[in-house]
């Protein structure tokens, strides 16, 4: 299956301030894409308040009704997954195509990986260019064959086992999505499956498969996590409301935090401990970042943010950090250059296989916004006191760097444009309109 050329969109972002107004994000993509799995292989029929509505995550629900799990949006915008059951998936009829989104199409190969069948998995031309490697060397250890373009790439064909074999899998790198895939695999293979996590990620999975009723246990040995699920143990379907997706709520935030004199609150964010890391570093470089009505909602945290224009003072932000904020990078390079001073990003070497090179990529367009930079292959040195604006940044196809720089320019003394805003509809389709409906002054370059 080959994707039609795109038609690019680029978009400019002028100078505001003033940003006000109270906002929802989009509900949380981790989230959503679990949701609609784990209720696919789940007994009974589980319902999805809040699921993001982007391409990314309706691409996961096409491809779990491929599989047999039929899916249906009703009339109120919940979502019904029909389960079959941890051994029920069926091999499709024509590839699953999971567009630009490397969580889709890696959670998925795990969730089938241990029932026998057999689906061919396709992507767009960004997606196609991302590792694969990582996931299929721990499933064909459990007995999976794996038919990949060279390079471990997609268009992948993958031959479920036949008779599985449960593993004991340490992460050599940082990676929610390896370890939920793999957790997955463990959930139709026989025995117990173990991934040992020498530094911890995102928990979406755990909380989530615990909350579906699987048989989970999570325990600390010599400072790594060991995160164990009993196989062939049915899950139970479950009634979910997906909170607002931090990934997401960043932008506005960010935005708010350098235009002077605003004042907005974002409603309904997901606070998981383990998504908060820009949240940590804004508040050490000085940011007025309140949140408020904090709550429990479907086994994550959950609060309003209350943002205010704030001095940003730069900070160095360890390698330590990395995991909890990797998609925020981008927006954080953002701030970093209207900070005083200097700031130092580690640890950042996953950047370089996201949609993009993601580090070479906001380097690029921090410079060619006037703003000093250095770097290294796993870190970013950027040098504040504002950015003058005035260029045109290559997205090369990745949703976060578009709406960065679309930020950039509400910040900056001269519009930002960046060539192609059409892959910020696979996370956040709702971002222009949001955006400016708090002040923001977005539209396409030739507009009045």
């Amino acid at each position: 299956m080959t994707h039609a050329p795109h038609k690019t969109l680029p978009l400019a972002s002028s100078n505001a301030s003033g940003l006000k107004g109270r906002i929802k994000v989009p509900g949380d993509k981790s989230m959503s894409h679990r949701a609609l799995m784990f209720g696919a292989i789940a007994i009974g029929e589980t319902t999805i308040k809040g699921l993001l509505e982007a391409e990314d995550v309706v691409n996961t629900a096409r491809a779990m009704a491929a599989l047999g799990a039929e899916t249906r949006r009703d009339e109120a915008g919940v979502w019904h997954v029909q389960g079959v059951g941890v051994a029920g998936l069926q091999s499709p009829e024509a590839p699953l195509d999971f567009g630009n989104s490397g969580t889709g199409v890696r959670l998925a190969m795990g969730l089938m990986a241990t029932t026998p069948l057999v689906a061919r998995c396709v992507g767009d031309a960004s997606l196609s260019k991302r590792p694969m490697g990582r996931v299929t060397k721990p499933l064909e250890q459990m007995g999976v064959r794996f038919e990949t373009a060279e390079g471990n790439r997609l268009p992948l064909t993958l031959h479920g086992a036949r008779h599985a074999v449960p593993v004991t899998y340490t992460l050599p790198v940082a990676s929610a999505q390896v370890k939920s895939a793999v957790l997955l695999a463990g959930l139709n293979a026989p025995g117990v499956t173990t991934v040992i996590e020498p530094v911890a990620t995102r928990d979406h999975t755990e909380r989530m498969l615990t909350a579906f009723g699987a048989k989970l246990t999570i325990t600390e040995k010599d400072g790594a996590r060991h995160i164990s699920v009993a196989g062939q143990h049915e899950l139970k379907a479950q009634n979910l409301d997906i909170p607002g997706d931090p990934s997401s709520a960043a932008f506005p935030l960010v935005a708010a935090l350098l235009c002077e004199g605003s004042d907005i609150t974002i409603e309904n964010v997901m606070l998981n401990p383990t998504r908060t890391g820009l949240i940590v570093t804004l508040l050490e470089m000085g940011a007025d970042i309140k949140i408020e009505n904090r709550r429990i909602s479907g086994g994550e945290e959950v609060g309003d943010l209350h943002i205010k224009s704030s001095r940003l003072h730069s900070v160095r932000v360890p390698a330590s950090r990395a995991p909890s904020m990797i998609d925020e990078y981008p927006i954080l390079a953002v701030a970093a250059s209207f900070a005083e001073g200097t700031t130092c990003m580690e640890g950042l070497e996953e950047l370089r296989v996201k949609e993009s090179d993601r580090l070479a990529a906001v380097e690029a367009g921090l410079q060619a916004n006037g703003v000093s930079t250095q770097s290294g292959p796993d870190w970013l040195e950027v040098t504040g006191g504002g950015a003058p604006g005035g260029g045109n940044v290559l997205t090369h196809m990745d949703h976060r760097i578009g709406m960065s720089f679309l930020v950039m320019g509400a910040a900056s003394r001269f519009p930002t444009s960046i060539d192609d805003s059409s892959f910020i509809a696979t996370s956040f389709p709702e971002f222009v309109g949001l955006m400016n409906g708090l002040g923001a002054k977005i539209a396409a370059p030739d507009a009045p």
